[in-house]
């Protein structure tokens, strides 16, 4: 108001203003929020859904593949490194010391990780089986680590609500990405400033 010369602002401006904001901030959240739950949606039980190719198990069946084939050498060299560990030769050339000193490194790599396992598995015993964490409050909008609650304003003098009302509750994970695809929709910030620094981020 200084910049244009306004000296006076009434508390009516304020309010309206007040009022513009939060209905603008409501219908952003409510239409990212509707574009988020689009996102998350599974169309697999849907009775026109047909899974064409299974993309995923396949890469499962290549890594299986790579795994054995890793397994597989890795039995083949440890066999050679156990034959020249248990070799009695006295006159050893260079390469028969060197796989000596590499099955010795190795049984003792295999000692280490058994041992590690144990203290794992005592570790676990010892702090017992984990527990889900109750959610903090109930209606959360979260938007980058940050949660918005939703729940209207006519219960915010109530008590703690109860352990049923907490697991009917669900959180929406709002992402950069679906505030970005919001942008491209609307008329107002396709084109801005603001999309193009979200885009490069």
């Amino acid at each position: 108001a200084k910049k244009l010369g306004i000296t006076d602002v009434p508390a009516e401006v304020v309010t309206f203003i007040s009022h513009a904001t939060q209905n603008r901030l409501r219908t952003v959240i409510e239409k990212v929020t509707v574009i988020t739950q689009h996102r998350m949606e599974s169309y697999k039980d849907d009775e026109w859904y047909e899974q064409a190719t299974d993309v995923r198990s396949q890469l499962k069946f290549f890594e299986q593949l790579e795994r054995l084939e890793k397994q597989r050498k890795d039995e083949q060299e440890r066999e050679i490194l156990l034959k020249a560990a248990k070799s009695r030769s006295r006159q050893e050339d260079p390469e028969q010391a060197r796989l000596k000193q590499k099955a010795k490194e190795m049984q003792q790599q295999e000692l280490a990780q058994m041992r590690q396992r144990d203290a794992n598995l005592t570790a676990l015993a010892a702090i017992g089986p984990r527990k889900k964490r109750k959610l903090d409050s109930p209606g959360l909008l979260t938007i980058g680590g940050e949660g918005i609650g939703m729940s209207g304003g006519s219960q915010a003098g109530l008590g703690t609500p109860s352990s049923r009302q907490y697991a009917r509750q669900k959180i929406t994970r709002v992402n950069l990405r679906d505030f970005i695809f919001y942008m491209e929709q609307e008329r107002e910030t396709s084109h801005s400033l603001l999309l193009y620094r979200a885009l490069l981020k």
